[in-house]
């Protein structure tokens, strides 16, 4: 008989960007091959922590220990042997980070390369085969301009800084920067201008054709460059066929219409690098919210020092309206801070210190947010003084910023579409090109007819619009909901939130507000009502349950309790039942009425089951306390009910979402009394957590559905959902690393803003590829009867600006 054990994949391969990764794959295939071992895999369906390898392995040959060993000696050789290197490359065209990927993908070693028209790069490749200097040379050498920053030296005195690097071979940039090919595409325009003037008027022949050539430079020089760049990499785009284009315009003596391809060219595309870039800098603008410097106080002095060697511990002091340098908790000091930057919270948050530092320290993620600070905020009037919890790498704003980048790197369903239609439509293209070039053999036309004809066949078919047409909308709607504080973890997720129709919400936390309240005390037979509190609470208390920390707190409220201390030992959970533990040498039972039909001993007294079951009629969570074979009493709870929960349940309605559903622990009574509240049609109560992955997957064979929770309880359920959605996700790593989409802000109104921007992306998407193709099906056929190549080539470009400048309308969007 076999048994399992599940070891999570951070351990074993820390630097994986995500569970995604192919590495992940190599890892459970190396294990599975391994003796003993049955089989190993990646344990989504199942995890309560975030992405966990499930090894299933032969006891009597191999033990737990060397299964742990074998497991981080296969994660080191596989750590040792694959790496994954993400840089920030200047904004490009579409076209170009295509050629860029097909480059890199050239180079033995690099197993995949995944490029963003917003310049980062994905790339995974083979430490025996290629090094990361090497893949740095080839980036430079296929036009890639790496900017991100180094890492700065923690030995430089406060406000020296080091500058990016830079590539002055860079495809788009010059001497005058990257506005270089804006003013090239003037200049050729101008200079066409004069020598259209100067052909008109029959004023010195010649100097029209000199000023045509001049324009034919301005206007080619970085088409020219692309093109080689693209030929270089085994591609013929868009670059090269214009350049054919233009010079067989030239060929045939039509200088002034090459002119004005190049011309119109050169424009259009100077103009989509700098949309795209305006886009890429929606997302820059995150990585620049941190703070440079921090004031900290070391050894009874205070000194100004690098957020970067900031360490564990430290204390730092934030004067008013100054930057909060580090994540970590209030130590001292009262203020409110202005966490949209993070959170996309409209209001600011009032901070106070906690009450015990070393225990806040044990455990800052449990913290209240009213203790918690963020990177990248903006403290208000009040000085405060924060102890740091993270170091500067690993801060919430950097985990966001990288996950961010990642984002743009991977594909959306539509963009994969568009890349295989791509692939039919490129070949279709040049084959119907070379059929125009023979059309003089069986029309009446001169051949040089003919020739100019597939000239503009092959300007009309370029499908620059429909190459860009996705990226731009997709990196404008991840870029629009970083400003507004949601994570969304690429276009897929994006576009699959687009077409949700079924949302199910977990209740505690999510639709209520996850601090129940103690409200009822209900004594049994002989027992006290203190006695029961005193026995309930010192169980309690070594539990780390929302539910628990509502007894221990509501029982220190209680007006007459008795306050005699009595001590817990031995906690155990019973997953989705209660808890047991030993008090004063007996053992205490708390939990559910079910768990009392599971346990060995007495069954629920009849009037104890009927007090329970009436407050469970009244919207209480209930928790019954038997010590050794007495019954002593029921404690009833009561979660509230967000105060937004009920505004979002409409504004979701208003956008089209046709079902939601509670899912939840509690009882059923409790469960419908709050979906009745907040204005819910179904709720799912008694569910245990296998359960609730049970009922996500029957939602979604029915349609697509979203889980909405907090990311941590409810990970194996938003696992399996189309979209999981976590709420909080600032606070709290694992939400941020779990969830597809994470709303930074424990804020409800922030979930239709993401539905919302995800509907109005999938709408300019849906436009864009009406707007690309549309124009590709009206060209093709008009160049074939007669249109000429000035009108194609400006409604051709005119077609590529219009859809980028509509998916840029995208970060001005607005919540409903």
């Amino acid at each position: 008989m076999s048994e399992r054990t599940r070891i999570e994949v951070a351990l074993l391969l820390p630097a994986l960007p995500d569970s995604r990764d192919a590495c992940v794959k190599r890892l459970t295939d190396l294990l599975a091959a391994k003796e003993g071992v049955a089989s190993a895999h990646l344990a989504e369906s199942e995890k309560s922590q975030p992405d966990q390898i499930c090894i299933h392995y032969d006891p009597a040959r191999l033990s737990l220990a060397e299964i742990r060993e074998l497991a981080k000696r296969a994660g080191a050789e596989i750590e040792s042997r694959f790496g994954h290197l993400v840089m920030t490359l200047a904004p490009m065209y579409a076209r170009r980070a295509r050629t860029l990927e097909e480059g890199l993908r050239q180079i033995t070693g690099v197993v995949e390369a995944v490029a963003s028209p917003s310049g980062t790069i994905r790339i995974e490749f083979d430490r025996h085969l290629v090094d990361e200097p090497r893949l740095r040379a080839e980036l430079q050498k296929v036009g890639g301009k790496i900017t991100e920053e180094q890492q700065p030296d923690m030995r430089e005195p406060v406000g020296a800084r080091k500058t990016p690097q830079s590539d002055d071979h860079h495809s788009h940039s010059g001497l005058f920067g990257e506005r270089t090919e804006l003013l090239f595409a003037g200049l050729s325009g101008a200079l066409l201008t004069v020598g259209w003037l100067s052909s008109a008027v029959d004023i010195l022949p010649a100097t029209a054709w000199y000023l045509y050539v001049a324009a034919y430079f301005f206007g080619g020089y970085f088409t020219f460059k692309e093109a080689i760049g693209s030929v270089r990499a085994g591609r013929f785009e868009i670059e090269f066929l214009m350049l054919a284009a233009a010079i067989g315009a030239a060929i045939l003596g039509e200088w002034a219409e090459g002119a004005l391809l190049l011309f119109l060219f050169s424009l259009g595309h100077a103009l989509e690098h700098y949309a795209m870039g305006r886009a890429k800098r929606a997302i820059e603008a995150l990585a620049e919210l941190a703070p440079q410097t921090a004031l900290v106080r070391r050894a009874d002095s205070i000194a100004e020092v690098r957020v970067e060697s900031l360490v564990i511990g430290d204390c730092v002091i934030v004067k008013p309206n100054a930057k909060i340098p580090a994540d970590g908790f209030v130590t001292k000091g009262e203020s409110s801070v202005n966490q949209a930057p993070i959170t996309g919270e409209s209001v600011p948050v009032d901070k106070a210190p906690v009450a015990d530092p070393q225990k806040a320290a044990d455990n800052p993620d449990r913290l209240d947010s009213s203790h918690r600070v963020f990177t990248g905020t903006i403290n208000g009037s009040g000085a405060l003084e924060i102890q740091v919890t993270k170091l500067s790498k690993e801060s919430t704003l950097a985990r966001v910023v990288a996950m961010v980048n990642e984002a743009e790197t991977q594909k959306s369903p539509t963009q994969r579409f568009t890349d295989r239609f791509e692939r039919y439509f490129v070949p279709a293209v040049l084959a119907i090109v070379a059929l125009s070039l023979f059309a003089w053999v069986i029309i009446d036309e001169p051949f040089s007819q003919s020739f100019y004809r597939a000239m503009a066949v092959l300007v009309a078919a370029s499908p620059c619009a429909l190459a860009i047409s996705t990226p731009s909308a997709v990196l404008s709607g991840i870029a629009r909901a970083a400003r507004g504080g949601v994570l969304v973890k690429g276009g897929g997720p994006l576009e699959n939130l687009g077409v949700i129709r079924s949302v199910a919400f977990d209740k505690t936390g999510t639709l209520t507000e996850g601090k129940p309240r103690l409200v009822d005390v209900v004594a049994s037979g002989d027992a006290t009502e203190g006695e029961l509190l005193q026995v309930a609470v010192a169980v309690e208390e070594l539990s780390d349950h929302p539910l628990a920390a509502a007894v221990v707190r509501g029982a220190a409220a209680r007006a007459g309790s008795d306050n005699t201390r009595v001590h817990a030992q031995g906690l155990k959970s019973i997953t989705g039942r209660g808890v047991s533990a030993t008090v004063d040498g007996t053992l205490v039972h708390v939990g559910k009425s079910d768990l009392f039909t599971e346990i060995d001993g007495p069954r629920l007294p009849n009037d104890l089951r009927e007090q329970v079951q009436a407050l469970e009629r009244n919207g209480r969570t209930t928790m019954i306390v038997r010590s050794g074979d007495r019954y002593l009493g029921a404690l009833g709870l009561m979660d509230t009910p967000r105060e937004a929960a009920k505004a979002m349940i409409a504004k979701l309605r208003a956008l089209g979402i046709e079902r939601m559903i509670m899912i939840s622990g509690d009882n059923q009574h409790v469960a419908d009394a709050i979906a009745k509240e907040v204005g819910i049609d179904e709720a799912w109560g008694d569910l245990m957590p296998d359960d609730k992955v049970a009922s996500i997957k029957k939602l979604r064979n029915v349609q697509p559905v979203a889980m909405v929770g907090d990311g941590v309880n409810d990970a194996p359920a938003m696992a399996n959902a189309t979209v999981g959605i976590a709420m909080g996700a600032a606070g709290s790593d694992v939400a941020l690393e779990t969830a597809d989409v994470a709303l930074m802000a424990d804020d409800l109104n922030h979930l239709p803003f993401a539905i919302g921007l995800s509907r109005r992306t999938r709408q300019v998407i849906r436009q864009n590829l009406w707007v690309s193709l549309g124009m590709v099906a009206f060209l093709i056929p008009a160049t074939i009867l007669g249109l000429r190549i000035a009108p194609t080539v400006a409604l051709h470009e005119g077609s590529t600006l219009l859809v980028v400048f509509n998916a840029l309308r995208l970060l001005a969007y607005r919540s409903p």
